[in-house]
């Protein structure tokens, strides 16, 4: 695993978030024939609150972010990028164990939501997703809250 560290998302990072997720959603888009140029980055400008996001670095360099944005009766798990030359390298599930680790202690449960098609469905099932709905675009996911998983005791 690369080196890397996790901090708080500041207003500041908006541009650059911005620019990861169009080139990360890219070819997901333009393979369901969605890509449009300024409208992958302005939905992120929309929806960017960085209280509810974190900015994952590498080498000094932004990585990767993830946002956990609270609900009613879930956190959803929103713009979770990663830079294309790290994944695979367990960045990303480094970083979505930390977050769903937390849910647990709260009892949560996390929702997300991907395009039909996408390799990230895979991963989000290897970490305990199921999914709950489809349309014609989005695979909607959800993770109820995990048991403590603590050492097991035998007796008194």
């Amino acid at each position: 695993m690369a080196d890397w560290e996790i901090r708080q998302a500041s207003a500041e990072d908006v541009g650059a978030v911005a620019e990861l997720r169009a080139l990360v959603l890219r070819p997901d888009l333009e393979r369901l024939g969605r890509y449009d140029e300024q409208r992958v980055r302005q939905r992120l400008r929309d929806g960017f609150t960085p209280a509810h996001t974190w900015v994952v670095e590498a080498a000094g360099a932004l990585a990767g972010c993830v946002a956990l944005r609270p609900g009613a009766d879930a956190h959803w798990l929103e713009h979770f990028y990663l830079d294309p030359a790290l994944q695979g390298r367990g960045i990303g599930s480094a970083v979505l164990s930390m977050l769903l680790e937390r849910c647990d202690h709260d009892g949560t449960a996390v929702r997300l939501n991907v395009l039909r098609g996408s390799r990230a469905r895979e991963f989000y099932a290897r970490h305990g997703f199921t999914v709950e709905s489809e349309d014609p675009v989005d695979v909607f996911m959800v993770r109820r809250p995990q048991p403590a998983q603590g050492p097991v005791t035998v007796g008194r």
